[in-house]
Parts: structure tokens; sequence; C-alpha cells
């Protein structure tokens, strides 16, 4: 599947703009500042200046979050945005609810608590991120992210990403029965995605601390319907030049 461009232009402009760029001055930018983010249950609330917010919205991390002080921009990063800011561009502090900055131990385990398959969720969520994909909650479409080759302003996603594991956890129960793949794969087809599943494997390493990440490894696959209208030949060929259509469908 092509990626899908919202208007004449949008890939002109996705061009000239690549998001690896704008993720680069984002990470130059919070660095010079020294940034600093509030813990808030789930997720992380980053107070930013307009180029700040600029930079987040083109680069889509988090989402702006308005508040009675009219003077100030807020924006509320996921859990795993939060720490791919602070973990894997190291550029953005956490500071707990005790006041003092969390080390990325702390954060990691303070997470963990939280989602207990955060380590596989965010292997997943950074691995996808390091290819300069835009990866957004996929709640929406019954799946954990959706992929964008770039801001959703200029494109459609075309992903609907479900993240999978080797051993026990609660990921596992997915896809196992023939129902939730034939579900699963029709939704993703009425809304014009692909179904990508990533499947994580642990290695036997763990996850008492973010270091494991590194040995974690990841398998993509797509799942897409069978169309016996683009896999079959027409055994007898067509007639005075016609072409013949066929009547089945899944």
């Amino acid at each position: 599947m092509k990626p899908r461009w919202k208007g004449k232009g949008s890939q002109a402009k996705a061009n000239a703009d690549p998001m690896s760029k704008i993720v680069s001055q984002l990470q130059s930018s919070l660095i010079q500042s020294e940034t600093r983010g509030l813990l808030s249950s789930c997720s992380v609330l980053v107070e930013v200046d307009a180029e700040l917010a600029d930079l987040l919205n083109r680069s889509c991390f988090g989402r702006p979050r308005i508040t009675a002080q009219e003077d100030k921009q807020w924006f509320q990063l996921d859990m795993e945005e939060a720490f791919y800011l602070c973990f894997s561009l190291k550029c953005l502090k956490v500071i707990g609810e005790d006041g003092y900055i969390k080390s990325n131990e702390e954060l990691w385990d303070y997470l963990k608590s939280k989602k207990p398959v955060f380590p596989v969720s965010y292997k997943v969520y950074s691995h996808l991120r390091h290819k300069n994909w835009v990866v957004r909650s996929g709640l929406q479409y019954g799946v954990d992210f959706v992929a964008y080759c770039h801001h959703p302003a200029l494109v459609h996603s075309e992903y609907a990403v479900l993240v999978l594991s080797e051993g026990d956890n609660d990921l596992n129960g997915r896809l196992r029965v023939w129902s939730d793949v034939h579900c699963t794969v029709r939704l993703c087809g009425s809304v014009a995605k692909t179904l990508l599943t990533v499947i994580v494997n642990s290695n036997n390493q763990g996850a008492n601390s973010p270091s494991c990440l590194e040995h974690y490894t990841v398998e993509e696959q797509t799942i897409t319907r069978w169309n016996p209208e683009r896999s079959r030949e027409d055994q007898t060929g067509p007639k005075n030049g016609t072409k013949k259509d066929w009547c089945n469908h899944i």
C-alpha cells in the first residue's frame, strides 16, 4: 500500500522537510533549553515556549493541552514518547512527584509499574521511531499504534501496528485464533491500513533495566487479505480482446 497523501503538494512538503531533520532540531532545542517534564500518572507534562511547541507538533511528540494560564503552553507526552526523549534521544529530564529528577532506571521501573508490558511496547515504539516513522496511539482502531511516513497533517497512516512477544505475558492472547486475525485484517482494510505485527524476543534478558533493550530483537510481519481477483488467471483466456471479471470474493 502506497502512502495516501492529503492534498496536492503534501508529498513535496514532506520531502523538503524530512522527519529525521525535524526530530534532530527538537533534540537540540530540548537540550539547549534544559527542558524538564513533570510526571503525572501515566503521562509526562512539559511546559514549552512557542518554538518548542512548534517543534513538538511538527515532530509529532505529545499533544497540546489547554490550560487557564494563557502565558504558558503545555504538552502531554505518552509513556513511550517521554521515555524515548529521555532514554533514546537524551534530551529530556523527568521530575517525579517527589520533586526530584528521575534516573532512566527509576523512570523505567515507574513506567513498568503503570504498564507491565511497557518494555515490549517501548521496544516496538523506539524501533519504528528510529526508522523515522511517526508513531501514534492506535486505540481507536483496536491496535497498539498507527504508523505514518510523515506528519499526519500531510499523509494518512499506512500501518496499524500490533505488538506481540515471545514468552508468557498479556500480549500473547491476540491473533491466536483465526477469527481474531480475520476481524483485525478486515478492520484494517476498512480504514485503508495494512496490519503490521511486530514480534519482540527478549532473548531471556528480562526487563530489570532499560539496558536490556539492546538485547531485544524484533521481527516485522505484514498481514493482508488474499484477493483472488489479483491472484488467479482465466485459464481459457479472454475472447475478442475482452477481460473476464471474476465474481468470487473473500
